[in-house]
């Protein structure tokens, strides 16, 4: 299943790039999926699956029920927790996407932290790296003491990330 979510995610995302205009948007998701695996140490195939397809429904055409079709209900439920709902205010986008999250299951605050993990590593200015940082900081905010120990550590990870490149 994993290598079949590869796929679908690289070509959901062909044609787009991050913001330096130079790297693939497919290299994004594959880099969070590589953090959850190595950095987070775990293997779980739909855990994996859903962090490289966790911008499918916000950044492309493809829908829940699509994901769901190919991989299971399971892995379409946490894309879409990881997805922001576009129709609504950004203030409030924000606020209904955090409480998803906090509500979600704790795979997806794992993806989450991958994610903010992914983001500000990968920002190319001061700017960009400081909102990478409020968000990373939002998203340590919703880890739960009931979250297992992957998200637990996954957290420390990313804080002490986030400690290494702003002193």
């Amino acid at each position: 299943m994993l290598a079949n979510a590869i796929s679908y995610a690289a070509r959901a995302h062909g044609g787009q790039w991050r913001k330096d205009k130079q790297t693939p948007y497919f290299a994004h998701p594959v880099r969070v999926m590589t953090i959850v695996c190595r950095e987070f140490g775990v293997s779980d195939e739909n855990i994996l699956s859903a962090a490289v397809l966790h911008d499918i429904i916000e950044d492309t055409t493809r829908d829940y029920e699509n994901i769901s079709f190919h991989f299971g209900t399971e892995v379409a439920d946490l894309v879409a927790c990881l997805s922001k709902d576009p129709r609504l205010p950004e203030a409030e986008r924000e606020r209904k996407y955090d409480e998803q999250l906090e509500q979600g299951p704790w795979e997806a605050r794992l993806i989450k932290l991958a994610d903010c993990q992914d983001n500000f590593t990968d920002a190319i200015n001061d700017d960009m790296q400081t909102r990478a940082k409020e968000k990373a900081l939002r998203a340590l905010a919703l880890i739960q003491e009931t979250d297992p120990e992957d998200v637990q550590r996954a957290g420390k990870i990313l804080q002490q990330t986030l400690d290494q490149k702003t002193r």
